[in-house]
């Protein structure tokens, strides 16, 4: 395999190659390849299949077979890895450490990403923000706002690079310096709309932009819909700040839903055309959101606490918006009932300013007084 790269680029290993030979069949989706992978376990059996044995699977009829027959005898996915190399982009492989915890747990979680930029592990704390494109002013302030103060208090951003609430929702986590991360739904190497260069740039620079196509891939249709499963899947909730009822955004809040994601809805005027998806999904059950503190309140405990820093660790989006006073003392509170004394000592400062601090995280029902003088972490 050697032979196909130059001398300066290191060639992947074969499992990688694998999967992304697999990705690049054409008419191949991802949920034909969860029934691929279903039936023969490892993308390098499902390349080796005969036109037979692939027919045993559901959905693969001659033609797609005969697609996977052809791209493994093809040297497309080394030329993929080669422009990776050259553009210094990623490809972060499912079921390794660098692929994105959240997205990981879908179903439908595409085998590769191709990455420009980084994907932090305190990328997990994050929402998705995604409307319309023909947006109005008021959604792209809402978006521009919600995105600023949720990037503040320590979420990142996700969104899908697109006009008007997409574009609103990374540039106001942009210059609230937070982190952003775009789902493409061309190549890395084909920015849609072509006028987001530079946007798409500087997301790389605080974030990443992610995409399952091949580099080069043209703007499709169909391609934009697929890619709103990835906007959910990273995230862990999903705010519809503006929506018609045949907006591509509603396809969104469906993925969400059914990947077990939270969907919030900002409300618009009760005439609001633009806003008629959004009135539908709230007066159906959806989280009516006014700003930043609705939405930490509403996605409620992590299913496992995340380290944000070295000696810090999140366990519900709510924490964000404390101090780092309050955090500190917060991280001291264990689930186990524990006596004052002993956290005052661990605190290392004032007595007076633990005790004042406790009383901040009790009001919030962040932690519990029990008798006896003892203190236990408020599980959500």
């Amino acid at each position: 395999m050697s032979e196909l790269f130059p001398a300066e680029i290191q060639p992947p290993d074969e499992q990688l190659l694998d999967q992304l030979r697999l990705q690049l069949v054409p008419g191949i989706g991802p949920r034909h390849q969860r029934d691929l992978l279903s039936y023969f376990e490892t993308p390098g059996k499902v390349l080796s299949a005969s036109i037979g044995e692939l027919e045993q699977v559901s959905g693969i009829g001659p033609k797609l077979a005969t697609q996977i027959q052809t791209t493994r005898r093809s040297s497309e996915a080394e030329n993929q890895w080669r422009l990776c190399c050259e553009h210094g982009f990623q490809l972060l492989q499912l079921g390794t450490d660098q692929y994105p915890k959240n997205l990981a747990q879908v179903d439908d979680a595409p085998l590769l990403l191709f990455c420009r930029g980084e994907v932090q592990k305190r990328d997990e704390m994050s929402i998705g923000i995604v409307g319309s494109r023909r947006c109005t002013v008021y959604g792209q302030q809402q978006a521009e706002k919600l995105a600023r103060g949720l990037a503040m208090a320590g979420l990142t951003i996700i969104s899908g690079l697109a006009r008007g609430i997409d574009a609103a929702a990374h540039r106001g986590a942009l210059a609230a310096g937070g982190r952003t991360i775009a789902v493409s739904a061309t190549g890395l190497l084909n920015v849609y709309p072509p006028e987001h260069a530079d946007l798409a740039a500087q997301i790389s620079e605080h974030g990443a932009v992610v995409t399952e196509n091949r580099l080069e891939q043209p703007p499709s249709s169909g391609l934009f819909p697929q890619r709103n499963r990835i906007i959910s899947g990273l995230s862990l909730g999903v705010i519809i700040v503006e929506a018609n009822r045949r907006s591509g955004a509603l396809h969104t809040s469906r993925h969400a839903m059914e990947q077990g994601r939270e969907v919030m809805a900002v409300p618009g005027r009760i005439d609001s055309l633009a806003s008629e998806g959004c009135h539908d999904l709230i007066r159906d059950g959806v989280t009516l959101i006014r700003h930043a503190d609705d939405v930490l309140e509403e996605l409620g405990p992590l299913m496992q606490p995340v380290q944000t820093t070295q000696a810090e660790e999140v366990r519900s989006p709510r924490e964000l918006v404390l101090s780092d006073q309050q955090r500190a003392i917060l991280n001291l509170v264990t689930n186990d009932p524990q006596h004052l004394d002993e956290i005052i000592r661990q605190a290392g400062i004032d007595a007076s300013r633990v005790l004042a601090t406790l009383t901040i995280l009790e009001m919030k029902r962040m932690v519990r007084r029990l008798p006896g003088g003892l203190l236990v972490r408020v599980t959500y």
